[in-house]
């Protein structure tokens, strides 16, 4: 997650420095207005810089009840992605997913948080799941407890239970 965090926030520097500002939050602003004319990342960066009125929470990262919330986390899915040079077309996309996930864990269910978290780590490496090796993974996840689900911690240890 760590290298994901360091991807979000030196694409919202490198954003700072092209436009010349410290005035984080203001440039926030003027992002969310137009999210498709950023790249995720730096959507993603923008969405850090500010707080809910409503909840309190980070914007985007707060209770499914919470519209603003709900709305913004919606604008991450409205911004660019360009898949990496060496990877699968569609990893980006992934990763994207994924790590919205991963980084607001509230707004998911055990189930949808557990796929794609042990995905992650590999995608981050250039992965990108076949459809069937995705709906697999999806199967036996489905058939874990709750707390099975919480004490997964990679993807070689989920396909260790299908041989069971």
């Amino acid at each position: 997650m760590r290298e994901v965090e360091d991807s979000i926030d030196a694409a919202w520097q490198q954003l700072c420095a092209e436009v010349g500002t410290t005035d984080e939050r203001d440039l926030a602003e003027v992002v969310l207005q137009d999210p498709s004319e950023f790249d995720w990342r730096v959507v993603d960066g923008a969405l850090k810089q500010l707080s809910c009125p409503e909840c309190g929470q980070g914007l985007g990262a707060g209770a499914l009840e919470c519209y603003r919330c709900e709305l913004a986390n919606g604008y991450r899915f409205a911004a660019r992605e360009t898949d990496r040079p060496g990877v699968a077309p569609g990893n980006e996309h992934a990763i994207r997913v994924s790590s919205a996930v991963a980084r607001t864990r509230d707004r998911y269910t055990a189930r949808a948080r557990c796929g794609y978290e042990l995905f992650l780590p590999d995608l981050l490496a250039g992965w990108l799941p076949t459809t069937a090796e995705a709906q697999r993974t999806k199967a036996l996840i489905n058939a874990l407890d709750e707390d099975e689900l919480e004490h997964l911690v990679d993807r070689d240890q989920l396909l260790q239970k299908e041989a069971l």
